[in-house]
């Protein structure tokens, strides 16, 4: 059944304006028809034939008010048509964005389009007609415009639609305001959804900046001794389940206490941040960790290598320190600043293993220590 159902009372008599109403019409009763198909018409098909809606009527609205144009219609009456073509095209695009949050959008809708054209074609456009009618037999458009203003037509009926478009204008200037604050609200919530997702962006970000510094040593800017802790005993754990090969180094810088008396606190602190510097440049891996221990020692995690890669490992660490060619005047093992590396490789699978391990890597550094300092003794847990 056609929602709106254009007979004689809404002829204008200009046949292109009609023809159009015709057409206009037409979109209408299809675009109800598919809202009230029994299983509903799919949300492509019904946004198809209301996109199709809206050009015709821009297209309509244009030719009309060429039209009136063309002829030479009373400009307040193009002004005041203008803007009931503008209020249309707003109230519908409004309506449309908000019909998901309507309770019976299909009756909203297509009684509003049907209502609206009604009005507009029995006011409006037929007032537009007569006027045109008027000019083209040769009356000025001034007064066309004020005698159709003036000369009642079914005066009963026209009152009461003038009563009807005035309480319609009202209703879509409130409707208009409305989608207005509606769409400041919509930006205000969108605004502050951006600022707190800014806000959680900059909490997150600090918080790993904190979690970063809360891991890292303030002097030699590599991970600290808690950090080191907790992850030699995951790495123990991780090991221990894929059965694979964990290996340890532990670092003294050699005769550092007598560089501290010679060369003052200063040189000290600059002297162990390069040494922390290089031995973090040979690592090879992202998983590999070097961390301050304590003092002047550092801590070498190396998950997943074996005995000869952990020795490889403490032989570069040794070698590229030596290479610094720091000047140390009181060192017995040689005129530059040295370490002392003791390397340890466990296939964990105790309790205790990250506890084994460390005993095992400081026995190591014991005896290269006790060997002379300045190299590299490995060795083995039997875990």
């Amino acid at each position: 059944m056609d929602a709106f159902v254009l007979d004689h009372n809404f002829v204008t008599g200009l046949a292109d304006v009609d023809q159009q109403h015709q057409s206009l019409v037409s979109l209408f009763n299809e675009l109800s028809d598919s809202f009230l198909q029994e299983e509903g018409a799919s949300d492509v098909v019904v946004e198809d034939i209301f996109t199709r809606l809206v050009a015709y009527a821009r297209y309509h609205f244009s030719d009309e008010e060429a039209l009136m144009q063309q002829v030479g219609v009373d400009l307040r009456h193009q002004g005041m048509h203008h803007q009931l073509h503008e209020q249309f095209s707003l109230q519908v695009a409004s309506l449309w964005s908000a019909r998901a949050s309507m309770s019976h959008p299909s009756e909203l809708f297509i009684g509003f389009l049907t209502s609206w054209l009604g009005l507009h074609i029995l006011g409006i456009d037929q007032d537009m007609s007569r006027q045109i009618q008027h000019i083209r037999q040769g009356q000025s458009a001034r007064e066309a415009y004020e005698d159709e203003a003036t000369v009642p037509h079914d005066s009963s009926a026209q009152a009461l639609l003038r009563m009807v478009a005035k309480l319609y204008r009202m209703l879509s200037e409130q409707n208009a305001e409305l989608a207005r604050i509606n769409s400041h609200l919509e930006d205000r919530v969108l605004q502050r959804t951006l600022e707190l997702e800014q806000a959680n962006t900059a909490l997150k970000n600090a918080n790993q900046q904190l979690e970063v510094f809360s891991r890292t040593d303030g002097l030699l800017k590599i991970a600290n001794r808690q950090y080191f802790d907790e992850r030699l005993g995951e790495e123990c754990g991780r090991a221990h389940r894929s059965g694979s090969p964990l290996g340890l180094l532990m670092i003294d810088v050699d005769f550092f206490k007598p560089y501290n008396d010679r060369y003052g606190h200063q040189e000290g602190d600059r002297c162990l941040q390069a040494v922390a510097q290089t031995v973090a440049s040979v690592l090879l891996r992202s998983s590999d960790l070097v961390a301050r221990y304590g003092g002047e020692e550092l801590g070498v995690i190396l998950p997943d290598t074996d005995a000869a890669g952990t020795l490889a490992t403490a032989q570069r660490v040794c070698d590229a320190v030596y290479a610094l060619q720091l000047p140390h005047a009181d060192s017995r093992a040689a005129p530059f600043v040295t370490v002392s590396v003791g390397a340890c490789t466990v296939l964990p699978r105790g309790r205790d293993a990250d506890a084994d391990l460390l005993a095992c890597a400081d026995r190591a550094l014991y005896l290269a220590k006790d060997a002379g300092r300045n190299r590299v003794v490995v060795m083995q847990t039997p875990h």
